[in-house]
């Protein structure tokens, strides 16, 4: 029997009232042990269930519950899963994690290819790891939407890109899961001269078949660090195949957009800065459905900013500066829109670019960013005031990749340090909270 200890309890819920506690231990629900957090919700979606709970004296306690359907127990497990992550078994050629430099925490190591992780996380998975029994079981639990890895939909390539000799046609599990209503958001992690050009465009019309299961499509470029001795050899984008990758891809989406009223497939960020191109429209990102691959970030954050502006006057008396640190490949992004911030409301903001000493020169998001750079880099240099955004600190909680905590970036450069969501109304929500608190110094 899986038996799941739990260690919070959500204020004004069910588990609450029932007078669940952290320590005690879920056995079953609806009779039957749980086999992982996903069994779990589906457990408890209707709107009469069976609970049993150990209490830590070792007594059972017994709950009939009525609730609304799909309402949360608010009950938190140790082990979000509930079970042991499901680990990779590829060998792709473009794998971050067998970049990394040593000497970083063991769980950075650690590749998954967790379908639970993809539903609950956003993780991309590539479904070359699962069984048809696990597919189904995708389908019989509505694990959706789910973020799939594909690369490129010919067999042999694939195969080749993801170190597999005989791996599953991702056509065949992708049109299964189409068939079983399940909603799916697509990855292509574009490797140069290897699935760019007429490749992306055939990778592209054949997932335009599964469309609207198949709701959109990623390229996003493949990141290389400087530790990729013995390593497939893989050439960066520079800016002119960059510029051509644009134009090929909006060429696309200007196609698909006659035909099936959506662009279907669209373009990190990163592409545009590495171009030195214009961002398309706000509009031009639909949905915004692939915000947390890095496209469409620039503009939504443009969005949110104009509409947190609005109707904020200038500040008097404001006695504080910030300085927000970003990576390099958003530095020129963060001017803009601070430039934006400053002259609406006179607050001073600095805008600082670190670059990435740790992975290399060629990483350059902000979500990679250690807080040894930003120590090397900011010590001694009169900063104030750091906003670093979260995905610097999102793997855990205030802690960066080099286990640097914050309290550590304010006890070394010996100033206050915000931690800031991806979003330009928190941003602004944060900068006029606190540009009258007396300054740390």
């Amino acid at each position: 029997m899986i038996i799941n200890k739990i260690v919070s309890v959500l204020r004004n819920s069910i588990a609450q009232e029932l007078e669940i506690e952290p320590g005690d231990e879920l056995i079953s629900v609806n009779g039957a042990s749980i086999q992982d957090y996903i069994d779990y919700k589906f457990q408890i979606s209707d709107d009469e269930i069976e609970l049993e709970i150990k209490k830590p004296n070792g007594e059972v306690w017994e709950f009939e519950i009525e609730k609304e359907y799909d309402e949360d127990l608010g009950i938190i497990f140790e082990n979000p899963l509930m079970d042991n992550i499901k680990v990779c078994s590829n060998k792709c050629v473009f794998c971050f994690i067998d970049q990394m430099p040593k000497g970083m925490r063991k769980t950075l190591y650690l590749k998954d290819d967790d379908t639970r992780l993809s539903f609950l996380y956003g993780n991309f998975i590539t479904l070359t790891n699962l069984s048809d029994d696990e597919i189904n079981r995708i389908i019989r639990y509505r694990i959706s939407p789910i973020k799939v890895s594909v690369h490129a939909t010919d067999l042999n390539l694939r195969n080749k890109m993801m170190g597999k000799k005989d791996g599953k046609d991702v056509m065949v599990y992708l049109k299964k899961l189409a068939d079983g209503g399940i909603t799916v958001d697509c990855q292509i992690v574009l490797c140069k001269d290897i699935n760019d050009k007429e490749v992306l465009n055939n990778t592209i019309d054949d997932l335009i078949n599964l469309y609207p299961s198949v709701r959109s499509v990623a390229v996003v470029p493949v990141g290389l660090t400087d530790y990729r001795e013995k390593l497939y050899k893989l050439n960066k984008f520079d800016k002119e195949s960059s510029l051509e990758l644009i134009n090929q891809v909006i060429k696309k989406q200007n196609e698909l957009l006659e035909k099936h009223g959506t662009r279907f497939v669209f373009i990190a960020d990163e592409f545009y800065v590495l171009s030195e191109s214009e961002f398309p429209t706000y509009d031009s990102y639909e949905d915004f459905d692939q915000i947390e691959n890095g496209i469409g970030l620039f503009r939504l954050l443009e969005r949110e900013i104009d509409d947190s502006l609005n109707n904020i006057k200038k500040i008097e008396n404001i006695n504080k500066r910030f300085t927000i640190v970003t990576g390099a490949a958003a530095y020129d992004i963060m001017c803009e829109l601070s430039n934006k911030i400053s002259k609406k409301t006179g607050i001073e903001i600095n805008v600082v670019k670190i670059i990435n000493e740790c992975f290399g020169k060629n990483i350059t998001v902000a979500g990679l960013v250690t807080g040894k750079d930003i120590i090397n880099q900011l010590k001694c240099k009169g900063y104030e005031n750091l906003i670093i955004p979260k995905v610097m600190v999102e793997f855990e909680d205030n802690i960066f990749l080099d286990d640097i905590k914050i309290e550590d970036l304010e006890r070394e450069l010996d100033t206050k340090v915000y931690v800031c969501e991806v979003n330009g109304k928190k941003l602004v929500d944060l900068l006029l909270k606190h540009s009258k608190e007396e300054s740390v110094k």
